[in-house]
């Protein structure tokens, strides 16, 4: 999925000229703490609610306060994955979408983002979760398909997470399965050598709130 794909056509794109209180008023209204910022069709920057709240003239105009962000933007072709980085690396909010001439397409939020993400994980299905902890050189996803396969058992999600450079860690592998019994799944992994960390049963999940995409930005963080 791209950043196209992800547009949030109800998230108003804000006028250098709007006042300060008008793009708190904006904000609110929407539940996001910021919002771009475009002067015909250019992408600007980013504003955020807690430095226009420290302005005490609610009537300034955006173009006087704010603090650039130009550089933190997105291609509309750009994946999912990427998002999410530029997302957790600079904790912002949304995301400006801008073509290959750097025109304004419009703007991403990081809860719909990772809505989507959850969706390609199956996070919204019932199922188990499990963490392996491996060897990067040991590591074969088609190996350990076929050893969950074997008990009838399906993937639906993989999240792999390297070890830093240098450190004595291994990699954690993190599997979201479509059946929440995964008793003879987890022997079957164990008597081929792999090293069980946690294994969790879970419902499905609605819908994704602040709490629950702020645990997972800190997970995806780590």
């Amino acid at each position: 999925m791209t950043a196209a794909e992800l547009i949030d056509p109800m998230l108003p794109a804000l006028k250098p000229t709007d006042t300060v209180e008008g793009a708190i008023d904006w904000m609110q209204e929407h539940r996001v703490g910021q919002l771009v910022v475009v002067d015909q069709g250019e992408y600007k920057g980013i504003v955020t609610e807690d430095l226009l709240l420290d302005i005490p003239d609610g009537e300034r105009a955006l173009s006087e306060v704010m603090r650039m962000f130009e550089h933190l933007f997105a291609y509309e072709s750009q994946h999912l994955y990427e998002l999410l980085n530029l997302l957790i690396e600079n904790r912002l909010e949304v995301l400006a979408v801008v073509n290959d001439n750097r025109e304004f397409m419009g703007t991403i939020s990081a809860s719909e983002l990772l809505k989507q993400f959850a969706q390609m994980l199956g996070v919204q299905e019932a199922g188990a979760i499990l963490i392996l902890t491996i060897d990067e050189r040991d590591y074969s996803l088609a190996e350990i398909s076929r050893l969950i396969e074997s008990n009838n058992v399906r993937i639906l999600g993989s999240y792999f997470s390297g070890a830093s450079y240098g450190s004595l860690d291994r990699s954690r592998l993190t599997l979201k399965l479509n059946r929440k019994d995964i008793t003879a799944v987890v022997a079957t992994l164990e008597r081929f050598g792999y090293s069980i960390e946690a294994a969790f049963a879970n419902t499905p999940i609605e819908s994704i709130d602040q709490e629950r995409l702020d645990l997972l930005l800190r997970y995806l963080d780590t």
